[in-house]
């Protein structure tokens, strides 16, 4: 029996500006996981996934090429040069579907982790995101790479598509609240949708992305210097430019005005948008209290995690 596992994510700062080219910073969520485990099977048993906490249970050879997880699977076969194998993979996730917290590349990380380890042949980081990308495509259309390294590496990460993917120091401890506003948010959709306003408007959009990008690569200072009220204004920028992206929501709204009230200094939507997470960034002493508001307001379920 092997298992891998894999954390959530979130992005702190640049969602929707990074498909465009824009930097983006994202940090893992440990609170949360997803994890594979292999088992060998009887010889002729073929390969099978089992997903209990989704009601899913099929033979590999059995799913259409388009299921995520069995394309994660065949994927990984395929890299590895090795036929079906005779094993049972069971998957569990504590990772809320759809909400920002990077549910799909936790759980293709973890299988093809565990898959490989499993068949003798262990994949280093890099190579598990590489391959958890082309998932990734299934489930976003156009993802912009930075869930699967993020979540592949589980660490915080500064990242532009296709050029530059670095760690960063953090001087003092970020003390991040998660609320779930309890509304799905397939990426897909609002990346697709963010896709045909740009097409339509592209000069106002690429203003936006503009305006996103440089507010990024000012809170990756912040973050280095430890100014925590700077970088609480700085996701109020950056989630009042979302909001002219059209990804914002009544619900996302209510929540980071909540947030905002009970002395977070600073909150914005995180992920694609139109429902999903929010994030607040309160000082220690506050984070309690901003626990408490985001409740109040409406939030699902809050988790509570610190970036060091």
């Amino acid at each position: 029996m092997t298992t891998g596992s894999a954390p959530g994510k979130i992005i702190l700062f640049g969602e929707h500006a990074v498909v465009y080219g824009r930097p983006a910073i994202a940090v893992p969520v440990m609170q949360v996981e997803a994890t594979a485990v292999v088992e060998d099977a009887p010889p002729g048993h073929g390969c099978e996934l089992i997903a209990p906490d989704v009601q899913r249970k099929f033979r590999l050879a059995n799913a259409p090429t388009d299921d995520p997880l069995a394309y994660n699977v065949r994927e990984t076969l395929r890299h590895l040069g090795v036929s079906e194998p005779d094993v049972t993979i069971t998957i569990h996730s504590t990772i809320p579907v759809a909400s920002g917290l990077g549910s799909g590349a936790a759980v293709s990380t973890a299988i093809t982790r565990a898959l490989a380890a499993h068949l003798g042949h262990p994949l280093d980081d890099d190579s598990v995101s590489a391959l958890v990308f082309e998932v990734e495509r299934l489930y976003h259309g156009t993802p912009s790479g930075i869930d699967n390294i993020v979540i592949a590496r589980g660490q915080p990460l500064f990242f532009v598509r296709d050029r530059l993917i670095e760690t960063f120091l953090v001087k003092e401890p970020l003390h991040l609240l998660i609320a779930d506003t309890g509304v799905p948010s397939p990426t897909k959709t609002a990346v697709g949708d963010v896709r045909a306003g740009w097409e339509a408007q592209r000069d106002y959009y690429d203003s936006l992305f503009r305006q996103i990008g440089q507010i990024t690569v000012m809170a990756r200072g912040a973050i280095a210097a430890g100014e925590l009220h700077a970088l609480g204004a700085l996701m109020d920028g950056n989630q009042w430019l979302l909001y002219q992206v059209g990804v914002s929501s009544p619900e996302n709204e209510g929540l980071v005005r909540a947030a905002r009230q009970a002395g977070a200094l600073g909150a914005k939507l995180s992920g694609a948008g139109r429902g999903g997470n929010v994030i607040a960034l309160a000082p220690k002493e506050m984070r309690d209290a901003v626990a408490d508001a985001l409740l109040r307001a409406g939030a699902k379920n809050v988790i509570a995690t610190v970036v060091n």
